[in-house]
């Protein structure tokens, strides 16, 4: 028994559900892969894998060893790609956890761009705002906006993304349109997200000229999701403080409206992060590097459409 192939097999069939297609992932025979998982059963001497009509399924020992052989078959990854051909044709599985609003509305656009870039690269993401275990669920790297409180995780910043203050038309016909920040401490409803890790509202910031405005407001709605403020505002909700990536297309058609343009918050940064204590993969590395030139391509053209600077 070819033991590497076997854990290939058994991989192939706990994701995808059956004996038939991991044969055709594989491109082996059915009964092949069936005599690859009966022969390590048999070695490791236990049964990996419940088999019925219907669906395979694993057992309690069956989803340890899984664990395990994903685990050495991406440290097997990892060795091959700290080769000089794998660095430069970077191969294998990576899996990555992307905050949902950056993903969605960034990241997998581009995603077309990134397979034809590097082929051999098989992506597995996850759309998370949650704290993510890297070691416990076999995750590559995370991508994360705003600050990395994970101090054990080596982060790399790899953009900045700016917020605007907005609302629908039809809001700011009934509320007025304010020509100072501290506005909005009256008479507004503004629309909150909530950070995950303290349970309180993001701050709201805002500078022009040496001015420093943080807005107060008592009348608000809150959510801990970006997209779900950003919703309740385009339903005529109130004021949102919203990312521009996640803005920008409701402000080109003009469904939602800017205001303030001239109080500028502090950019929000973008990271990367891995673990420290693994050897820094091909495929990482190379991910980052084309996430990088995603959002310095995004800023160059939000720059050329505002015109040069007065």
């Amino acid at each position: 028994m070819d033991k590497f192939q076997a854990m290939q097999a058994f991989i192939r069939v706990v994701e995808s559900g059956t004996f038939t297609k991991a044969a055709q992932m594989l491109d082996l025979p059915k009964t092949a892969v069936s005599r690859l998982i009966a022969s390590l059963e048999i070695e490791l001497g236990t049964k990996l894998l419940n088999r019925t009509t219907r669906r395979v399924s694993m057992t309690p020992d069956g989803a340890a060893y899984y664990e395990r052989a994903l685990q050495l078959m991406g440290d097997l990854e990892e060795l091959e790609g700290s080769m000089s051909h794998a660095k430069r044709n970077p191969r294998g599985r990576l899996r990555v956890d992307l905050p949902v609003p950056l993903g969605l509305a960034v990241i997998l656009p581009a995603l077309p761009a990134f397979v034809a870039r590097y082929p051999e690269i098989e992506y597995h993401f996850g759309l998370s705002d949650r704290p993510v275990d890297l070691i416990a669920e076999n995750v590559d790297c995370v991508v994360r906006a705003g600050d990395i409180f994970d101090q054990s995780l080596v982060a790399r910043q790899i953009a900045e993304v700016r917020q605007r203050l907005c609302a629908t038309p039809a809001y700011w016909d009934r509320h007025g349109r304010p020509a100072h920040p501290s506005e909005l401490e009256e008479g507004h409803v503004v629309i909150r997200t909530i950070a995950s890790r303290t349970n309180r509202p993001f701050p709201i910031v805002v500078t022009k000229n040496g001015e420093r405005i943080e807005v107060q407001n008592r009348r608000a709605l809150t959510s801990i999701d970006i997209m779900a403020c950003l919703t309740m505002s385009l339903a005529g909700l109130g004021v949102t403080h919203a990312l521009t990536f996640s803005a920008n297309v409701h402000l080109q058609p003009g469904a939602l409206e800017t205001v303030l343009a001239d109080w500028i918050a502090e950019p929000v940064p973008v990271f990367v992060a891995y673990q420290p204590n693994r050897l820094l993969s091909a495929k990482v590395r190379v991910f980052s590097d084309l996430l990088a030139e995603l959002f310095a391509g995004i800023a160059a053209t939000a720059r050329s459409e505002r015109g040069p600077a007065r």
